[in-house]
């Protein structure tokens, strides 16, 4: 694999001091963050290079021209606070507060990794002023911040950074409003105006229309400037500051993958062939190398002119730690860096339900899909593509988009909505119980359910939908553990289903293909037994639990303990003689939760078995995600939890 490279803190030191124009200084540190942004988000094996290098210079303006944060300290009353709404970038904000001293090398070379930093932005990480990842919440957030500051008698500013795909949640309008009858004036907003969402230009999905007069019309000052000109975002921010009566947003124009060049728009969407690939993500090897170069290159450049000496850097090794002082030439070495992923990719379920749908599609023209600016992830891109009539993009409204699809359930059509499992379940839980509510038939698919992948950390690792879903009377939840029963699931809900229903998907790769037995049907309310056994029987659910449940079972076998493994996909309705059946003669029940043990299968199951007077006898445990799940490698994760099959072994051993 390909040597990974840091430029140490002290060449920020030096080289801050070998610029007499302040512009061409920012460029450059501007620049050296992004050579490590790249180096952190290669190591991690995923993270948002597009995002972090659009705001960037923006990031290193307010940083080290603009705030008086750094100088105060980052616990002083009177300092300026900075923080992104949208959370991508924060590899960038991350290399920005190694450069200051704020975190240290093997901290930013532990991105997404267990005791490193969240892929999105935490307050436990120094320098991080507010938890984001789900977005529009970012604005009201700095105007409570801003509101505080006024209340105590206390200075600075408060910069709040968004994304421009992030201004079709509708939170961020109601906030411009109440800030400006407020009038809170030490309230800053940035809008990092890059002009491209996860996959597509905004103008292609929902057009902003005229920034300017918008934002004018709800009461607050408007600059716009170039966000990679320092000399333009040092003009825009002394009108900002002159500005003392209402609140302040600057558009900053940008362009998403600045600074290297195949990552930038137009060309990366014509090399993407109209869709944005850098978004998230790694690159490879010869990938980061050739951008990583590209932006030394120049940064050597520079200093080559003003008669500097040429940057030093240090070596990333396998471990984490730092070889100092290494050469840039030769080839790319052979050790790796980053951290093995699940084994066996055998398959995505995912792609099972995109495919599926286009198959239901030709023969169901009341079928209609909606999502959430996510159709790549979310696999509904073939769908798309197939039958555009029948395709809505709703950007990122997720509540906008459930209310729509009431509404095309109410003129006879049937809607499959589709986002991420923590955004769709809770953000719009309001909306989706008022759909219920109307007795209409709506389809939801929960795409990044559960505690893996866990790298981009708790904004995106859903374990509480379930219990948002499992309330309302006629939703069905249902969790396939393979592409066919992903595929079984899918025909259900679309034919046979009567009420509505929430399917739960994971959105990586498989740890194993999951064998069901042959002959096997989906039958409400019922699972499958997948390995027999007569001490122990375990119930799971999904292609990460079930799989480390065999795991479990295979390490048991060893140690003369009979664990039968039982997948059970249906997780708020169950069949009560199946299940009684499935308990019959065992004395343990082990419910292992991709969720928190509070308001999942294992409660229904509870609730069932004491129903039928069967849980007297039965030493029933729940093992789910406590607490705040976990970020880092998916190992990593589920040994945090003990959700590993090792684990799961372990605590049988123990306990039942």
């Amino acid at each position: 694999m390909v040597k990974l490279i840091l430029i140490p803190k002290m060449e920020f030191d030096r080289v801050s001091g070998a610029f007499p124009v302040v512009e061409d200084r920012l460029q450059v540190l501007a620049d050296m963050c992004r050579a490590n942004a790249l180096t952190a988000v290669k190591r991690a094996g995923s993270g948002h290079l597009g995002s972090s290098f659009s705001a960037m210079d923006i990031v290193a303006h307010l940083y080290w021209k603009e705030m008086n944060t750094i100088a105060l300290g980052l616990d002083h009353v009177d300092r300026d606070i900075y923080f992104s709404s949208k959370g991508h970038d924060v590899p960038g904000l991350y290399s920005v507060l190694y450069a200051l001293g704020v975190l240290p090398a093997e901290k930013l070379m532990a991105l997404r990794r267990l005791g490193g930093l969240e892929g999105h932005p935490d307050i436990i990480i120094p320098g991080i002023e507010a938890n984001s990842g789900s977005l529009g919440m970012g604005i009201s957030k700095g105007r409570g911040m801003a509101w505080g500051k006024k209340h105590l008698g206390r200075g600075g500013c408060v910069y709040v950074l968004t994304g421009d795909g992030e201004w079709q949640e509708g939170q961020n309008f109601e906030a411009l409003q109440g800030a400006a009858a407020l009038k809170t004036s030490n309230l800053v907003v940035i809008m990092d105006h890059n002009k491209i969402q996860s996959d597509k230009p905004i103008d292609q999905i929902v057009s902003l229309g005229d920034l300017v007069a918008k934002f004018r019309t709800f009461g607050w000052h408007v600059v716009r400037c170039d966000g990679h000109d320092h000399t333009q975002l040092a003009a825009a921010m002394a009108e900002i500051h002159s500005i003392t009566d209402r609140p302040k947003i600057l558009i900053a124009d940008t362009i998403k993958g600045r600074g290297v060049s195949f990552m930038e728009n137009p060309q990366a969407l014509v090399d993407g062939g109209g869709y944005y690939k850098w978004h998230s993500g790694a690159p490879a090897d010869e990938v980061y190398a050739k951008g990583h170069r590209e932006i030394l290159d120049r940064v050597n450049r520079r200093l080559t002119d003003l008669g500097v000496r040429a940057l030093q850097v240090d070596e990333v090794l396998p471990d984490g730690t730092l070889k100092q002082n290494v050469s840039l030439e030769g080839e790319p070495d052979s050790r790796g860096a980053a951290l093995p992923s699940l084994k066996s990719q055998a398959e995505f379920v995912a792609d099972a339900f995109g495919q599926t749908l286009v198959g239901l599609g030709a023969r169901r023209k009341d079928l209609v899909v909606l999502d959430a600016d996510l159709s790549a992830d979310c696999r509904v891109r073939p769908f798309e593509l197939k039958y555009p009539e029948r395709f809505i993009e709703c950007g990122i409204a997720e509540q906008d988009m459930v209310s729509m699809a009431d509404g095309l359930a109410r003129q006879g059509l049937l809607p499959v909505v589709n986002s991420f499992a923590s955004f769709l379940a809770s953000r719009a839980n309001e909306q989706i119980y008022n759909n219920a509510s109307e007795n209409t038939k709506i389809i939801y698919v929960c795409h990044y359910a559960g505690l893996i992948p866990a790298g981009p950390g708790k904004s995106h690792q859903s374990i509480r939908d379930i219990s948002l879903l499992g309330a309302l009377p006629n939703m069905e939840i249902i969790q396939p553990c393979s592409c066919d029963e992903t595929k079984m699931v899918m025909e259900y809900a679309i034919d046979r289903a009567e009420s509505n229903v929430a399917i739960r998907l994971i959105i990586g790769p498989s740890p194993r293909r999951i064998e069901l037995p042959d002959g096997y049907r989906l039958v409400p309310g019922k699972g499958v037994t997948l390995k027999d056994g007569d001490d122990v029987v375990m119930i799971a659910y999904g292609p990460v639990m079930l799989h480390e449940a065999l795991i479990a079972a295979d390490l048991l076998s060893s140690r003369g303990v009979d664990l039968k493994v039982v997948n059970m996909p249906w997780l708020n309705r169950i069949d009560g003689e199946w299940l009684g059946s499935v308990a019959a003669g065992a004395k343990s029940v082990v419910v292992v939760e991709d969720h928190s043990p509070v308001g999942g299968l294992g409660d229904r199951i509870r609730q069932d078995l004491d129903d039928k007077g069967l849980l007297k006898d039965l030493n029933l445990r729940i093992w789910g995600v406590e607490g705040y799940p976990a970020f880092g490698a998916p190992p990593e994760a589920l040994k945090a939890h003990q959700l590993d099959g090792e684990s799961l072994a372990n605590r049988i051993l123990a306990n039942v």
